[in-house]
């Protein structure tokens, strides 16, 4: 089936990353059409509107919009109704519902959730800490950690380590390697969630033969030996198992979404763990 394609015109007061979540999210559910995709932040000004008009002018298509000026959001909607082009500020039914429920108006502020605020610094350190923590460098006290990943090679540990210090979690993460001890302070703490990541066999298999690939490294059977990695995940599997942590299985979930499932698991571990 040959894919049809539209353009789709992102305009924001900040840094434009709700748009682009809320834009993605919506174009994934329409099988054989794809956005192109034109983003444009932080327009603050008359000026910087008109280049966004041009550009619409040129490619009219779909034009979703986070803007806070009440001027610039007319000027934004008069063009879009001289080119054809479907519009939508994307955060006023939002602001509707809250101005109904709050009984108060808003304060138009660019960018107001991303004020250097405490939740901010806590994301930075947060950052810092999976940063100087990834594959297999646990802190001196393990306690410091939010959350610790486990896993065999190639099962996302770092990206994901990552995507959750963005959400304000500490994370480490250590490879489980066969025949390599698992640390006595890893194997005996309680306060942060440690959860095992797994995949099957066949996308280890995969993942890892196209990282030889990209380093120009030399074939190494036993990294890549089906039987081999299959006795690897079992392992883990046994490991996790015997140390009641919960395990995600990765082989068709993206990034954000074993983030997610670790989100909901760290909940609960912190209630478990404020109640003991």
């Amino acid at each position: 089936m040959s894919r049809s394609y539209f353009h789709l015109h992102l305009v924001s007061d900040s840094t434009g990353e709700t748009l682009i979540n809320v834009g993605r999210a919506a174009a994934a559910q329409y099988e054989g059409v794809s956005a192109i995709e034109h983003v444009y932040p932080l327009v603050r000004s008359r000026a910087q509107l008109e280049r966004v008009v041009s550009e619409i002018q040129a490619a009219p298509g779909l034009v979703l919009y986070t803007l806070v000026d009440d001027e610039l959001t007319s000027r934004l909607e008069e063009a879009c109704r001289e080119t054809g082009s479907p519009t939508l500020n994307v955060l006023q039914p939002v602001h509707a519902l809250l101005r109904s429920y709050l009984g108060a108006n808003s304060t138009a502020r660019p960018g107001a959730q991303h004020m250097l605020n405490a939740e901010y610094f806590k994301r930075i350190d947060a950052m810092n800490f999976t940063l100087a923590h990834d594959d297999g460098n646990l802190p001196p006290n393990i306690d410091e950690a939010d959350v610790v990943l486990v896993g065999v090679s190639r099962t996302s540990k770092t990206p994901t380590s990552i995507y959750l210090a963005n959400r304000g979690l500490k994370t480490a993460n250590f490879p489980l390697v066969p025949s390599m001890p698992l640390p006595t302070a890893l194997a005996e703490t309680r306060k942060p969630l440690v959860v095992g990541l797994i995949a099957s066999p066949e996308r280890i298999v995969h993942i890892r033969q196209n990282r030889l690939l990209s380093l120009k490294a030399d074939d190494n059977s036993m990294y890549i030996d089906r039987e081999a990695v299959a006795d690897e995940i079992a392992a883990s599997r046994r490991l996790c198992a015997k140390q009641r942590w919960p395990t995600i299985d990765v082989t068709r979930r993206s990034i954000e979404e074993t983030a997610a499932a670790i989100l909901d698991l760290y909940r609960e571990h912190r209630l478990k763990f404020i109640a003991t």
